[in-house]
């Protein structure tokens, strides 16, 4: 059986890199050492507009169509007489991405390579100074019915005040368990992190999630059932729940929590060491702050509408190379399955646009991170839109920004993690590669 570098054809993954490949004594680089090796710093700037969940999919028909398609979006469309077009694979055919691999993709980190918990980025966005050996969860709030089943995982959207006041109580009462300490942190709505802090403890677990309606809460386990660090870990969680869900018993309707993302945190390369660029985020949403901040982009605090994001963008123009712009409200309607308050959010952005555009960067990509199609009301696996522009990209000649048009593109369909290089070449941030 033929080999390659003595592995046999059946022991070689059928998803591999360049990074992976050496024939014989020919070695071939890996393609991130090289685009570092052709990088050249050239004072461009370069903005990323995130509208969260933004692609959608049609409902069967001739006349149908989706919340983009829908939405009157005159500034995105004005856009499109000067941009390049095409969809993106946000992590590999067929796989839905969460939050975390979407936005680490966009930044131009391989999903399958940097594994990152929910957990991780929801405590870093919120603020929580993680130590080397925590342990991080994400939870919702959540509604339970008398036989422990699910039927509310965000407990009706909860007002963050109440998130808050549900947190301090949990905080009050279970501060360790054994030796281990216990962090909780209140985030946006019904939102919170657990962090655990003590020896010994490792992650990633499975979730304490079923993902749906109708369902227990499952039990953790460890993703690695050798590792004894992870196996302390999931009995850790157990009798965290069995303490503090008693305490939440009478309230309503949060009277349960779910975990997800349950883990430690990675070692990432900084964007601004892959890139060459002074990164900066602006986001109001705790998990993407944290996203940007684990990768070392500066959070930009204080905006809390797409408007001030936009606004404070122009005020930091000169302090910054790179702009990561987060939107989070085409995400949530389309959980929600609402169209029409999904449409009304891109009109919204659209019609905020023109003050990013008092001072358009050199390079402007306007895409999301994944579908949240109204119809599944959760993400998806579809190839998302994106719409790229610069001096150097030349145009599509499309009348609008659609998933439809986004097909007729001249990017094509490419994986996401590309898309950081598409901006570089577009800002003439390569130099030629060979003779």
């Amino acid at each position: 059986m033929p080999t390659i570098s003595g592995a046999t054809w059946p022991d070689i993954p059928e998803r591999f890199t360049p990074a992976k490949m050496d024939f014989g004594t020919r070695k071939i680089m890996n393609l991130d050492s090289l685009y570092s090796e052709l990088t050249i710093k050239t004072g461009a700037k370069l903005a990323l507009l995130v509208m969260d969940g933004l692609g959608d999919i049609a409902a069967n028909g001739s006349d149908s169509c989706t919340p983009l398609e829908a939405a009157k979006t005159p500034n995105l469309d004005a856009l499109t007489q000067t941009s390049a077009q095409g969809r993106m694979i946000p992590v590999a055919p067929g796989i839905t991405p969460g939050s975390g691999p979407g936005h680490l993709a966009l930044f131009g980190y391989d999903p399958l390579e940097f594994q990152v918990g929910r957990g991780v980025i929801e405590a870093l966005g919120l603020g929580v100074e993680l130590k080397a050996g925590d342990v991080c969860a994400r939870a919702n709030f959540a509604t339970l019915n008398p036989k422990g089943i699910v039927t509310d995982r965000r407990a009706g959207r909860i007002a963050t005040e109440v998130c808050e006041k549900l947190c301090a109580k949990l905080s009050a009462k279970v501060k360790k368990i054994g030796d281990v300490q216990v962090i909780i942190k209140p985030g946006k709505e019904h939102r919170f992190v657990v962090v655990f802090r003590g020896k010994g403890l490792e992650g990633p677990l499975t979730d304490a999630d079923p993902n749906r309606e109708g369902l227990p809460i499952p039990t953790v386990s460890p993703r690695d059932p050798k590792s004894a660090a992870q196996k302390k870990t999931a009995k850790l969680i157990a009798d965290f729940y069995k303490e503090a869900l008693p305490i939440l018993a009478k309230e309503k309707p949060a009277n349960g929590f779910l975990m997800r993302g349950i883990a430690h945190q990675p070692e990432i390369p900084t964007f601004e060491e892959r890139y060459q660029l002074k990164p900066a985020c602006l986001a109001v949403y705790p998990m993407y702050k944290g996203l940007a901040q684990l990768v070392g982009m500066d959070k930009i605090e204080g905006p809390q509408n797409i408007r001030e994001q936009f606004e404070r963008y122009v005020a930091e123009y000169d302090n910054y190379d790179f702009f990561f712009i987060h939107y989070k409200y085409t995400d949530k309607y389309g959980e929600d399955g609402n169209f029409e308050a999904k449409k009304k959010a891109i009109e919204e952005f659209d019609a905020a646009l023109p003050i990013l555009l008092e001072k358009k960067p050199d390079v402007l990509a306007i895409t999301g991170d994944h579908y949240t199609p109204c119809a599944m009301k959760g993400h998806s696996w579809h190839p998302q839109p994106v719409l790229l522009t610069s001096a150097y990209s030349g145009s599509d000649k499309l009348e609008r920004f659609t998933e439809t048009g986004a097909n007729m593109g001249s990017l094509g369909v490419f994986e996401a993690k590309f898309l950081m290089r598409q901006m570089q070449a577009n800002a003439k941030m390569f130099d030629k590669f060979g003779a």
